[in-house]
Protein backbone atom coordinates (compact mmCIF):
# COMPACT_ATOMS: atom_id res chain seq x y z
CA UNK A 1 0.00 0.00 0.00
CA UNK A 2 1.46 2.94 -1.08
CA UNK A 3 1.03 5.76 0.87
CA UNK A 4 -0.86 6.65 4.22
CA UNK A 5 -4.82 7.08 4.18
CA UNK A 6 -4.72 9.93 5.54
CA UNK A 7 -1.96 11.07 2.87
CA UNK A 8 -4.43 9.53 -0.11
CA UNK A 9 -7.82 10.87 1.07
CA UNK A 10 -6.95 13.81 2.56
CA UNK A 11 -10.31 15.45 1.50
CA UNK A 12 -12.40 12.50 2.91
CA UNK A 13 -10.89 12.75 6.35
CA UNK A 14 -11.59 16.55 6.30
CA UNK A 15 -15.26 16.21 5.32
CA UNK A 16 -15.58 13.22 7.67
CA UNK A 17 -14.11 15.30 10.76
CA UNK A 18 -16.21 18.44 9.16
CA UNK A 19 -19.32 15.84 9.64
CA UNK A 20 -18.25 15.03 13.13
CA UNK A 21 -17.60 18.25 14.39
CA UNK A 22 -21.20 19.24 13.11
CA UNK A 23 -23.34 16.49 14.83
CA UNK A 24 -21.64 16.91 17.93
CA UNK A 25 -21.15 20.70 18.68
CA UNK A 26 -24.27 22.49 19.32
CA UNK A 27 -26.21 23.98 17.07
CA UNK A 28 -28.52 27.28 17.36
CA UNK A 29 -32.03 27.66 16.11
CA UNK A 30 -32.37 29.00 12.78
CA UNK A 31 -36.13 30.26 12.12
CA UNK A 32 -35.96 31.13 8.92
CA UNK A 33 -35.18 26.49 8.23
CA UNK A 34 -38.31 26.34 10.33
CA UNK A 35 -40.28 27.22 6.65
CA UNK A 36 -38.51 24.46 4.89
CA UNK A 37 -40.35 21.45 5.27
CA UNK A 38 -37.82 18.54 6.45
CA UNK A 39 -35.06 21.02 6.87
CA UNK A 40 -33.03 18.86 9.28
CA UNK A 41 -33.50 15.62 6.90
CA UNK A 42 -32.28 17.35 3.80
CA UNK A 43 -28.94 18.76 5.85
CA UNK A 44 -28.80 15.20 6.68
CA UNK A 45 -28.83 14.03 3.33
CA UNK A 46 -26.69 16.52 2.01
CA UNK A 47 -23.88 15.77 4.35
CA UNK A 48 -23.84 11.91 4.03
CA UNK A 49 -24.13 12.55 0.49
CA UNK A 50 -21.16 14.88 0.34
CA UNK A 51 -19.03 12.06 2.33
CA UNK A 52 -19.58 9.29 0.01
CA UNK A 53 -19.27 10.78 -2.97
CA UNK A 54 -16.07 12.52 -1.84
CA UNK A 55 -14.73 8.93 -0.86
CA UNK A 56 -16.03 7.72 -4.33
CA UNK A 57 -14.16 10.21 -6.11
CA UNK A 58 -10.60 9.93 -4.40
CA UNK A 59 -10.78 6.10 -4.42
CA UNK A 60 -11.38 6.32 -8.41
CA UNK A 61 -8.55 8.63 -8.91
CA UNK A 62 -6.06 6.49 -6.08
CA UNK A 63 -6.34 3.21 -8.29
CA UNK A 64 -6.25 2.05 -11.25
CA UNK A 65 -8.58 -0.36 -10.48
CA UNK A 66 -11.85 -0.52 -9.02
CA UNK A 67 -12.38 -3.11 -6.13
CA UNK A 68 -15.91 -3.22 -5.94
CA UNK A 69 -15.88 -4.90 -2.05
CA UNK A 70 -13.31 -2.19 -0.79
CA UNK A 71 -15.28 0.54 -2.58
CA UNK A 72 -18.37 -0.39 -0.68
CA UNK A 73 -17.45 -1.31 2.39
CA UNK A 74 -15.52 2.44 2.12
CA UNK A 75 -18.28 4.69 0.89
CA UNK A 76 -21.29 3.00 1.85
CA UNK A 77 -21.09 0.78 4.70
CA UNK A 78 -18.09 3.25 6.83
CA UNK A 79 -20.16 5.95 6.59
CA UNK A 80 -23.71 4.52 6.82
CA UNK A 81 -22.15 3.07 10.23
CA UNK A 82 -20.79 6.54 10.74
CA UNK A 83 -24.29 8.45 10.63
CA UNK A 84 -25.57 5.34 13.23
CA UNK A 85 -22.59 5.90 15.62
CA UNK A 86 -22.92 9.61 15.43
CA UNK A 87 -26.97 9.21 16.78
CA UNK A 88 -26.45 7.32 19.26
CA UNK A 89 -23.34 9.78 20.44
CA UNK A 90 -26.14 12.42 20.29
CA UNK A 91 -28.73 10.76 22.21
CA UNK A 92 -25.78 9.42 24.77
CA UNK A 93 -22.89 11.62 24.49
CA UNK A 94 -24.47 15.05 24.70
CA UNK A 95 -27.22 17.35 26.40
CA UNK A 96 -27.59 19.26 23.36
CA UNK A 97 -28.12 17.14 20.49
CA UNK A 98 -30.56 14.61 20.20
CA UNK A 99 -30.37 11.29 18.50
CA UNK A 100 -32.99 10.14 16.14
CA UNK A 101 -33.90 7.44 13.90
CA UNK A 102 -35.44 9.31 10.95
CA UNK A 103 -32.06 11.52 11.24
CA UNK A 104 -30.19 7.68 11.03
CA UNK A 105 -32.33 7.09 7.36
CA UNK A 106 -31.85 10.35 5.94
CA UNK A 107 -28.22 9.50 6.66
CA UNK A 108 -28.48 6.31 4.25
CA UNK A 109 -30.92 7.79 2.07
CA UNK A 110 -27.82 10.62 1.44
CA UNK A 111 -25.20 7.31 1.14
CA UNK A 112 -26.96 5.43 -1.56
CA UNK A 113 -27.30 8.55 -3.52
CA UNK A 114 -23.97 9.14 -3.24
CA UNK A 115 -23.08 5.49 -4.13
CA UNK A 116 -25.62 5.80 -6.72
CA UNK A 117 -23.36 9.40 -7.76
CA UNK A 118 -20.15 7.40 -7.76
CA UNK A 119 -21.17 4.19 -9.62
CA UNK A 120 -21.55 6.79 -12.59
CA UNK A 121 -18.39 8.65 -12.22
CA UNK A 122 -16.53 5.34 -11.86
CA UNK A 123 -18.33 4.62 -15.30
CA UNK A 124 -17.19 7.86 -17.00
CA UNK A 125 -13.87 8.21 -15.14
CA UNK A 126 -12.87 3.94 -15.78
CA UNK A 127 -14.70 3.67 -19.34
Amino acid sequence: MKGSYLKRYPLTHFIVAVVIILSMAPFPEVPQLEDISFADKWTHMIMYFGVSIVIWWEYLHQHQTIRWGQLIWGAMVAPAAMGGLLELAQAYLTTCRSGEWLDFVANCVGVLLGAAAGAILSKTCKG
